[in-house]
């Protein structure tokens, strides 16, 4: 089944260019299904480019989803047009009293600051809260991750020497787990960050379950509450040519910015991407919504608090 979103939302034609079934609300609500309700709070520059990067994972599942976007209302965002936002995004009063299946809370342009120092870091941890009792999964991504760990169970985020930046290689510590079910035991992630959180740290708190990991990338996933929360430090989501744009705007920029790691072919710029992440991040986000939300939510949905 698609991916029910906005009519008019730029994802849908971006991605009825790759064959990717979407649907808008006016035709999904002539169907007698009771979809999956999954909000995504973006909190990345680039809005219109996450949101189709993180539908195209979705779609590939075989419930109906309707998507709710959520905006931070004391934010606004330099890189959308508030038109955009005006359009298809909420504020979170607005929702607040809904009830979800399941929630995606993105990265953000952040790291170097203190968690307390970013603009709106109360309106997020209110969210964070939120989320405990109306949403039956969340899935924290990259900087969201760090500020899930650190606001819910005291986990220090550390500034590294360079920024890792590339497609690592990573493993998984509970194969059994249905997060990891279609995987190889080997998958690769990229990652475009300058800080991480630490696995020591991470295995101090018995609430906490460190699930994957890699040699080079450090911790990638962290499950919580019998997968309630899982928090990602990768961008499993990302599109083949994400990390090449960043590339070449930071070298553009002037910014000392190392070629990011194992992404081209041949290790030469020039070339064309080597893009190997695509059928993991395909398995992540359907194994997610399949064992850790259509499974686990009531059918009821203002159940999920019970």
């Amino acid at each position: 089944m698609p991916v029910n979103i906005p009519v008019k939302l730029p994802a849908i034609e971006l991605l009825k260019r790759e064959n990717i079934f979407v649907m808008d609300n006016e035709r999904a609500s002539s169907q007698d299904i009771r979809p999956l309700k999954i909000a995504i709070l973006n909190l990345m520059p680039l809005k219109i480019t996450t949101e189709t990067d993180l539908i195209r994972l979705l779609s590939n599942s075989p419930l109906q989803i309707e998507i709710d976007f959520i905006k931070i209302k004391s934010h606004t965002p330099k890189n959308t047009p508030i038109e955009h936002l005006q359009m298809f995004y909420k504020d979170f009063d607005s929702i607040k009293h809904n009830n979800y299946d399941g929630m995606i809370i993105t990265g953000a342009p952040v790291e170097k600051l203190d968690f307390g120092e970013v603009n709106y870091w109360d309106e997020l941890t209110e969210i964070f809260d939120w989320g405990k009792s109306n949403v039956t999964s969340t899935l924290y991504i990259c900087w969201a991750a760090q500020a899930g760990l650190y606001y819910h169970y005291g986990i220090p985020k550390y500034d590294l020497p360079e920024k890792m930046f590339g497609v690592f290689k990573h493993y998984a510590l509970d194969k059994l787990n249905p997060i990891f079910r279609g995987f190889d035991d080997e998958f690769f992630v990229p990652h475009s960050r300058h800080t991480e959180v630490r696995r020591e740290d991470i295995l101090k708190k018995p609430e906490l379950k460190l699930m994957a990991e890699s040699g080079k990338a450090g911790v990638y996933m962290v499950m919580a509450r019998g997968g309630r929360e899982f928090f990602i430090m990768g961008h499993s989501e990302y599109s083949p040519n994400t990390l090449d744009d960043e590339y070449k705007r930071d070298l553009a920029k002037g910014l000392p910015i190392k070629m990011p790691e194992n992404y081209y072919k041949d290790d030469n710029p020039d070339n064309k991407p080597v893009v190997r992440w695509r059928s993991h991040a395909n398995l992540l986000f359907t194994n997610w919504l399949n064992y850790f939300v259509y499974q686990e939510t009531p059918y009821n949905i203002s159940e999920i608090a019970e």
